[in-house]
């Protein structure tokens, strides 16, 4: 299969996916309650679980791990810095700047997942669960610190702190690290429920990110969805390369770690902005903008990598 089919097999069923939340919630076919329900369920239990498990069973024997991890994590502060440098010049209030900046850093696991395993098979799964492991403790840590800076909670250093060392997926990042470091015994029929729960967080956030598309939020402010999207698909791919070429991460490795730099933004940024003060709305718009964008931004980011 060619790069442009694997790109193209891993984003179409994300997308319809997010289409089928937005039919079943504009029919009516489940009441409101289900989707705060669903929510607060991948929030807490299914996305913890697809990463601990995710991460603590993975392959890592011949992966340059040090190497990709600075790699990713660098650019990613980077991007994170100059989000927070134009704020001032975007013109939106508080909990709208908070969707840009999860818009602009986090990531889709799924699709790059999907897209790693298609392109190069298992050591693709490989190179993924250590991109994983870079990327998702620290988009979060960040997410989180941007929330209590500029959402609609403001807590206190203390209550700060407190959500970073509460967050479930953080949470699941440490379990999964601890249990791949220390090679953990876990029985059998723990591991394999993990794998469900995990395999279950991704339809049902993509269904709730449907659920909660509105395309006025687009249109009501196209250039904070674009700021964030420039970011995503431009900034953060192009300062990945570079930093791939600076620490000497070469060849697959380095595919991958510009794939996962260049991924849409993630179903769980539009349930971390209703759960931790953001504005979900327009969350949802730029996830579902990018996702859209990505059939398109995808290939071509490949290519020039």
């Amino acid at each position: 299969m060619d790069r442009l089919g694997a790109v193209t097999l891993a984003v179409v069923p994300v997308a319809l996916l997010i289409g089928l939340g937005w039919v079943l919630r504009r029919i009516g076919l489940l009441a409101d309650p289900f989707w705060q329900g669903a929510e607060r369920l991948c929030f807490v239990v299914l996305l913890p679980a697809l990463l601990a498990h995710g991460l603590g069973t993975a392959d890592l024997a011949g992966v340059p791990v040090a190497g990709m991890i600075v790699a990713i994590v660098v650019p990613l502060l980077a991007t994170a810095a100059v989000l927070l440098l134009i704020r001032p010049r975007l013109g939106i209030d508080g909990p709208a700047f908070t969707s840009v900046f999860q818009g602009g850093i986090r990531f889709n696991n799924y699709i790059g997942l999907a897209a790693s395993a298609a392109l190069h098979g298992a050591p693709g799964v490989a190179l993924a669960a250590v991109a994983n492991a870079a990327i998702v403790p620290t988009v979060n840590v960040l997410s989180v610190l941007a929330f209590a800076r500029f959402g609609r909670a403001k807590p206190s250093l203390a209550g700060t702190l407190k959500a970073l060392a509460t967050n479930p997926l953080i949470l699941g990042c440490v379990a999964g690290a601890l249990w791949q470091a220390t090679a953990a015994p876990v029985p059998g029929v723990v591991a394999v429920a993990l794998r469900s729960l995990g395999q279950a967080s991704l339809p049902i956030g993509l269904l709730c990110v449907g659920a909660a598309f509105t395309p006025r939020a687009i249109w009501a402010r196209p250039g904070a969805a674009g700021v964030s999207s420039a970011a995503k698909f431009v900034l953060l791919p192009a300062l990945t390369a570079l930093a791939c070429a600076g620490f000497g991460v070469r060849g697959t490795a380095a595919e991958v770690a510009v794939l996962f730099a260049a991924l849409p933004t993630a179903s769980s940024s539009y349930i971390m902005a209703r759960q931790l003060g953001g504005d979900a709305p327009l969350m949802a718009g730029i996830t579902t903008l990018q996702t859209l964008l990505s059939a398109l931004t995808l290939p071509l980011t490949l290519a020039l990598a």
